[in-house]
């Protein structure tokens, strides 16, 4: 789809990949809203961005910030695009994790942008031309030790995804899935870090993530996953799992090292 003169919002704006989408998004000529909860990080977004762009200082978790962003974008006459990049990461072993935080990453990684496109669908319907961009992870294809909440929100917006770019195939509405693999921003702990240079997985930047995203929207593609291995790894999972169980499962004395 054409991004120049096109109105985007962008969920989860003040963090690592959204503050390289903003950016990469602006110098393409969309005007921008940028929601998030960080109010100091995007009002130094925006101040650096050229072109005409709003902030949104709120909660996509509660049903007042969702509804808030609702009422904005009916405000400023429609939007073009929905990017669902807000997320969050815990690493742990399941048995670990308390039940608020399985709640909050489930809330955040699925069931909100799952809300908010259900009340965004029909202003997108709106445009003529219009798209839902959400942001998953290799691990939406490959359960992995350490990462199973993440993985299960994960897993479930791929499928969202999926099932929702169906049901609007008879519309003007593409429905995008772009999966990064591990990428350097704050969203990885210390010990995540630490975890992938011990298994020597590649991280990737989160100027990549950008470039990507945007050429994704601009293709005939309706999902892609970055990187390799990676890739591979999505494939041999779906067609051989035992291969990528037995792989993985090697690693376990490694990532519980990492997990304490």
């Amino acid at each position: 789809m054409r991004l120049n003169g096109s109105t985007i919002l962008l969920t989860g704006a003040s963090g690592g990949i959204g503050t390289a989408v903003a950016r990469l998004l602006a110098q393409q000529g969309a005007k921008l809203l940028l929601a998030g909860r960080n109010e100091q990080a995007l009002k130094t977004l925006a101040q650096e961005l050229s072109g005409d762009h709003q902030i949104l200082i709120t909660d996509i978790n509660t049903p007042e910030g969702r509804e808030q962003i609702v009422q904005q974008c009916i405000q400023c006459g429609g939007i073009d695009l929905m990017i669902n990049l807000a997320g969050i990461l815990d690493f742990k072993f399941f048995e670990q994790q308390s039940d608020v935080c399985i709640e909050q990453i489930l809330t955040t990684n699925l069931v909100s942008p799952m809300l908010l496109c259900n009340k965004l669908i029909p202003i997108l319907k709106q445009r003529q031309e219009a798209a839902i961009v959400n942001i998953g992870s290799t691990f939406g294809s490959i359960g992995h030790p350490g990462f199973t909440t993440y993985c299960a929100s994960k897993f479930g917006l791929r499928g969202f995804t999926e099932a929702l770019r169906r049901e609007l195939a008879d519309t003007g509405i593409r429905v995008f899935y772009l999966a990064p693999r591990a990428t350097a921003t704050s969203l990885n702990s210390d010990a995540v870090t630490a975890l992938n240079n011990a298994l020597g997985n590649k991280t990737d930047s989160p100027e990549q993530v950008a470039n990507e995203l945007v050429s994704l929207v601009s293709s005939n593609q309706h999902q892609r996953y970055m990187g390799w291995p990676e890739k591979l790894f999505v494939r041999l999972n779906a067609l051989f799992p035992g291969l990528v169980h037995s792989a993985l499962i090697k690693k376990i004395p490694v990532i519980r090292q990492f997990s304490k």
